[in-house]
Parts: structure tokens; sequence; C-alpha cells
């Protein structure tokens, strides 16, 4: 049975006249004819009763005709969703991202994203970066913003870097400033400050407490486990200073005192990474642009 075949058996039913059906569907007649032949024989019964001027659906053209109905209206709602989801004006994207790239890099992305495209669904997962790259790997998401290095190398992923960013000091315009006072600290002058540090598993925790052990020292904590925007709570409060993306002090810099870090500074590598055995859906693919044009 082809679909072909249905749909000039639904207009025979409809006009009653196969010369009429022929010129519905934009066939010639006898090619209309044939198909109809071609149907009836592959369900092994007439489909209708033909009598000159006269053309009767049989029972089973009868039975038929509901159920092809169905299907010919199924397939022209599958063909309008691909073709709403192929020009973006529906669908989704599930994007995952460490919370500080939440607070910093997405939020004019994501709006830019909104503004072109409003039909398509924005799903965002935050995350650190080991966790991230398990939910891409078992497909929860279509992207993620991820920190280089992986914390496991995962040949089924590719990556691309969106942008390298410098990590800076901040802390209470109301505390003595870092490094007593000096345009721009270095690593080891943190020593002997109160750190207000990430929780576990925080890509930032793990940077800055092995910079600190590099430089010599284990890092004073007056403050651990939280997220972003209670670790810059906390700063304004005077618990502690905090070592934070450039991006996400310039974006909360309200109530914070920032201070570069000395060369050669601490950086971090952002990527871009989705699976490389499955290609992202298209709206994915759009927000990808954007991310990598921004």
């Amino acid at each position: 049975m082809q679909f072909q075949q249905l749909q000039y058996f639904v207009a025979v039913a409809e006009t009653r006249h196969f010369t009429r059906a022929a010129d519905v569907v934009h066939v010639a007649q006898p090619s209309l004819s044939q198909q109809i032949k071609a149907l009836e024989r592959e369900l092994g019964a007439d489909l209708f009763l033909r009598a000159r001027g006269n053309i009767t659906l049989t029972d089973a053209g009868e039975a038929l005709l509901p159920l092809a109905r169905r299907i010919l209206a199924d397939a022209e709602t599958a063909r309008h969703e691909v073709q709403e989801l192929a020009q973006l004006r529906s669908g989704r994207v599930r994007l995952g991202a460490t919370p500080s790239l939440c607070t910093g890099l997405l939020p004019d992305v994501l709006r830019a994203f909104h503004d072109r495209y409003p039909g398509i669904r924005l799903l965002i997962e935050e995350g650190g970066s080991h966790d991230l790259v398990r939910e891409l790997a078992r497909g929860a998401l279509d992207l993620a913003l991820v920190v280089l290095p992986l914390p496991t190398p995962s040949p089924a992923l590719t990556t691309v870097e969106v942008l390298r960013e410098d990590l800076v000091v901040v802390s209470s315009p109301d505390a003595p400033a870092p490094g007593g006072g000096r345009r721009a600290v270095g690593v080891p002058d943190l020593e002997g400050e109160r750190l207000v540090m990430f929780r576990h598993g925080y890509d930032l925790r793990e940077l800055t407490v092995a910079a600190c052990r590099s430089a010599g020292f284990d890092p004073d904590f007056a403050v651990e486990g939280g997220e972003m925007d209670a670790v810059l709570g906390f700063v304004r409060a005077g618990l502690g200073v905090a070592v934070v993306p450039r991006m996400v002090a310039v974006r909360s810099g309200a109530g914070l005192r920032v201070t570069p870090l000395a060369r050669p500074g601490l950086a971090r590598t952002i990527a871009l990474a989705h699976r490389s055995d499955v290609a992202p859906p298209r709206a994915a693919r759009e927000l990808q642009r954007m991310l990598l044009e921004r």
C-alpha cells in the first residue's frame, strides 16, 4: 500500500468521479485508475462499485475511508511539524552550563537567541563540567558549555573553544583590600586571606585550590560550599574574598571591589561541547553559531 494510492482513493471517494478526482490530485485519469486497481489488488477487495455515471463505495471502501483520511492527516501534521522545526519556529534546545557561565556569558546570548527565535524553548541545566559531560554522553543535553581540560577526556565529544577568560579577586569595599591595596595581586598574596569557596565539584574551586597549592600554601576557607550567587553574597557581606571570572565580576559588580590578578594570573578556557556521533538539532546548531560569534 502506497501513500499516493490512499490520496487517489480519498479523492475518488470524495468526488465520486474518476476524472474529477484526477484533476484534484493533478494526475492523468488512466494513472489514477491504475493505482486504485493496484490498491484493490493489494487489499484483496473492491473499493468502488463502478457504474456509468455512478461511483459508490463498497463496504471495504467505507471501512478504509476514515482510516485513509487519518493517515493523510497524520502525514500532513508530520510534514508541518518538521517544517516548523526546520525553519526554527518551534522546538527546543537543551543547554548545559556551569553556574558562573549562566551568570556571566549566557544572559545576553540567550536573550538575542530568544528575540530571533521566540518559538524555541530553552532548557538550561546548571552543573559542573564533569556532570555536564555525563549528561551529554547519555543524550540528556544537546550542547554544554564546559571548562577545559575536561575532567575525564572523552573521545565521544567534540569541543570548540568559545573563550579564554581571566579570573579576578572580588572583595567587599568595606573590608581591607587584598594584597595591601595594590592594583593587582598575585596568587601568593591570597595566603592569609580568608576565602569564600565554592562547593566540591565546582570547576572554579578546583582551579583556585590548585593555584594556591602551586604557590606553596593551602587556602584558608571562611565559608565553603556555595553556588555563585551565594559566594558573591558572602563576599559582599565581608566574610572573605573569592576568585571569580571577570565576566561575572563585571555583571555582578554592585557592592564588590574587583582586583585583577597580576601576571601570569589565572584564566580558564570555555568550550562548547556536543556528542561526536549525533549532529545537534537545527535549533541547537543555531545557538552554537550565536555563541561562537558573540
